[in-house]
């Protein structure tokens, strides 16, 4: 492997860490919302939102307890606006979580193995493969921005609610 695909893996590792971290501390702001929508103590909430073991099930959640009957639409609406931005952003983090990397044997460029099961009419299709190119590097990059941003909207909107922090 050149020096200069190895660079790009180690940056693609450090990347792919970094969006781990920010993705963990982003989703665990869900625990506020869960108490001030639930009208519960961040405690409770904390047990609520470790008992649900995935994002999905943890922004489902949130989105129905925002959407109850009776909720003011201003209360609403910013809540189902950063929940949407979160499941969007999820699609880059799952790719780089749930794949096994590997290198291409002509060229040595990192690449992800996705470990998903496609079910189609008649047969399977597995082991989706994708070269991690400069391209993809810049879209981790990117999905690191707007994380950044949609972590400090959300407590933004927890301040601004008065939600338990």
């Amino acid at each position: 492997m050149t020096e200069a695909l190895e660079t790009r893996f180690d940056r693609l590792i450090l990347l792919v860490g970094k969006l781990n971290y920010m993705w963990t501390n982003t989703e665990s702001l869900l625990i506020h919302l869960i108490a001030g929508l639930g009208d519960t103590k961040k405690d409770v909430a904390v047990i609520i939102f470790l008992t649900l073991n995935t994002t999905r099930a943890r922004v489902d959640l949130v989105e129905r307890l925002a959407k109850m009957d009776g909720r003011p639409p201003e209360i609403r609406d910013p809540v189902l606006e950063l929940t949407q931005r979160l499941s969007k952003l999820s699609s880059i983090r799952n790719k780089y979580n749930h794949c096994i990397y590997s290198f291409d044997a002509d060229s040595g460029n990192p690449k992800t193995i996705l470990m998903r099961i496609s079910d189609r009419k008649t047969d399977i299709k597995m082991g989706r493969e994708d070269t991690v190119d400069e391209e993809a590097i810049q879209q981790i990059e990117d999905t690191l921005t707007q994380l950044s941003a949609a972590n400090r909207d959300i407590w933004r909107l927890i301040g601004h609610l008065g939600f338990p922090v």
